[in-house]
């Protein structure tokens, strides 16, 4: 495949969506640029904006004319809106509005391909029917799908050689994506069009990104065995990753060296927690909020803690939240958010002054719940960058780090448009230079910071730029090690099954593409019958090596997968003697082989079923 005269980096976020791009006949080292994606704003308006907002509405009938939604090529799909004039419906119509798509597009608790969002709207009086849902993967297609259809009316101009599906695009996902997830977001690509997609994870698209903006001061900054701590806090995800300064032929180097566990815990969680002081001032005053006025309640949060927590930012923001029926308009409830409040609220609940031996509080779970997002128990975000640090602490020793004696990294790169506001920062600032007054070590530095709400789409582009030789790479590769169960081979004991035992089949860090042959995996394979094959990863051991057995480990250490129920072709109920070999996907998804002395077969994930099996 001949290279595309583009790179794009898009940043498929949880509030928004970002495209940057370079053009790479503009000399070895092209600017990136930031696409205006044009949108519907208003009825009848439509305006140019960085960025694209990560929300769809699906209007009830007659609720907008066709040319009030007209966008440059053509009218809205199915009059479908996405972007600016969705995210503003949110609040008045929460349940017609799809927000957090990505959040629910890695929730393996759900059917991400059914049709379940708006998520709880079919109890609405004018909630949406069941045909008129969409699934996270549907709403993430959209989302993609608009800035493919803004780019090829703007950039591609008519000429076939510049449509999007022509270009290499860099899809930045969580680092914390597990293998479904990422699946998933290359289907949502596909499904918009975009065939020559790759991934990359947005905390090394934040760091690309600083690489760039930096130009060669970058290597000033940092020296050899600096550690980077970022540290990105989106809308719906929180990031943790360290990245170590190498050196490799006399030259400084990228190596990142550990990543935290899907933490579901950011802006929407913020959101929530300010609807909920709201909700309950308003009941002191007298004012009781039900259920569909609550969703639009935590929307207008939304809108006023990032004003709020802005530049500029006013004392405080007027909140609306709509009656029903003929109550339309009189019912409307009428507040104002403070900003002292948002502070209040977001600092304290969520960047408390914790000390370094602080841990994460995994308070017990409720005997039955809805099912809905698996939201991280405790909101303290900086328990959890502490929990985080202390479990890498010996990685970061044994990769030749320089911050594992006083537990903390030596510089922070921040990313998110959480981070986006100073007072986050500052409490981030604060916690972090009282740890290292504990340990009497100097704070981690501030790396300079860039553009944060569009950071991860132009280290995409940039990245894309370095894949071609044009700038610094990150060595990386996946980001947990995986492992297959094994059962042990033992007499039968009455009420013990036998214990399962941990082959690693993937060690941390290999780079996508790579194929690995398992020293000495000599296995019985069962064939011809339904088989159960467990799984497990793991964030923290990050020494083992390809074909290593775990007889044992610490619950902590590894988790458990879902398991995969497949029937492999073959004599029923026979056992085949087999060498396993396994391949990590340019995507970032694996495949398992069984190899026999005359059949080879293969377990490959899919979308719906945790895997199926090939011959």
């Amino acid at each position: 495949m001949s290279e595309s005269r583009f790179v794009v980096g898009i940043d498929l976020g949880t509030t928004n969506c970002v495209l940057a791009y370079a053009n790479t006949s503009e000399g070895e080292a092209p600017p990136i640029r930031l696409f205006s994606v044009p949108q519907v704003t208003a009825p009848g308006t439509v305006e140019e904006r960085s960025q694209l907002p990560s929300f769809l509405l699906i209007p009830s009938a007659g609720e907008l004319a066709a040319d009030a939604i007209q966008l440059p090529w053509g009218a809205a799909p199915l009059g479908r809106v996405v972007g600016s004039l969705a995210a503003k419906r949110a609040a008045e119509s929460p349940e017609r509005v799809v927000s957090s798509a990505k959040s629910w597009l890695c929730n393996a608790r759900v059917d991400r391909t059914a049709p379940i969002l708006p998520w709880a709207a079919e109890g609405d009086p004018g909630g949406l029917a069941a045909e008129e849902r969409l699934s996270p993967l549907e709403a993430s297609t959209g989302y993609l799908a608009h800035l493919r259809d803004a780019w090829d009316a703007t950039i591609a101009a008519g000429d076939p050689a510049l449509v999007l599906a022509e270009q290499d695009v860099f899809l930045t996902v969580p680092a914390s994506f597990d293998a479904g997830a990422r699946e998933l977001t290359v289907r949502a690509a596909g499904d918009a069009g975009l065939t020559r997609v790759h991934l990359l994870e947005e905390p090394q698209a934040a760091v690309y990104s600083w690489v760039q903006s930096s130009g060669e001061r970058w290597r000033e900054l940092v020296g050899v065995g600096d550690v980077l701590l970022v540290c990105d806090v989106g809308g719906g995800t929180t990031d943790l990753s360290l990245i170590l300064v190498d050196e490799e032929e006399g030259e400084l180097s990228l190596r990142r060296v550990a990543v935290g566990d899907h933490i579901l815990l950011g802006g929407d969680n913020m959101d929530l927690a300010l609807a909920f002081a709201v909700r309950e001032r308003l009941r002191a005053g007298g004012t009781k909020l039900d259920a569909w006025q609550f969703r639009g309640l935590v929307q207008g949060c939304r809108e006023a803690k990032e004003r709020l927590l802005g530049a500029d930012a006013p004392d405080a923001v007027p909140i609306s939240v709509l009656g029903r029926g003929r109550k339309l308009i009189g019912g409307t409830v009428r507040t104002d958010l403070a900003r002292s409040e948002v502070e209040a609220v977001v600092l304290d609940g969520f960047l408390p002054a914790v000390a370094t031996g602080a841990r994460v509080e995994d308070a017990a779970g409720a005997g039955l719940s809805e099912i809905g997002l698996p939201f991280a128990r405790d909101p303290a975000i900086t328990r959890h960058l502490a929990t985080f640090l202390e479990a890498h602490r010996g990685n970061v020793a044994s990769a030749g780090g320089t911050a594992s004696a006083s537990l903390l990294p030596s510089a922070l790169l921040l990313n998110g448009g959480v981070m986006a506001a100073d007072s986050i920062r500052g409490r981030l600032g604060e916690v972090l230079a009282s740890w290292a007054s504990e340990s009497q070590a100097a704070a981690p530095r501030l790396l300079p910071g860039t553009d944060l709400a569009h950071a991860v789409a132009r280290g995409a582009a940039y990245y894309g730029l370095a894949r071609r030789g044009r700038g610094v790479r990150i060595r990386g590769g996946t980001a947990r090690s995986y492992y297959v169960g094994v059962a042990s081979a033992m007499p039968a004991v009455p009420g013990h099954p036998p214990p399962v035992k941990a082959l690693c089949v993937v060690p941390f860090g290999i780079e996508e593409g790579t194929e690995l042959d398992l020293p000495n995996s000599r296995f019985g394979l069962l064939v011809g019958e339904t088989a159960t094959f467990r799984f497990f990863a793991s964030t923290v051991r990050e020494q083992d090596s390809p074909g290593q057995v775990l007889d044992d480990w610490e619950t902590e250490e590894l988790e458990e997968l879902a398991p995969l129920s497949v029937r492999l072709e073959g004599e029923s109920g026979a056992r085949v003697p087999v060498h396993l070999a396994a391949h990590v996907t340019e995507i970032g998804t694996l495949e398992l082989y069984f190899a026999g002395a005359e059949t080879r077969w293969k377990l490959e994930f899919t979308v719906r079923e945790p895997s199926t099996a090939r011959t």
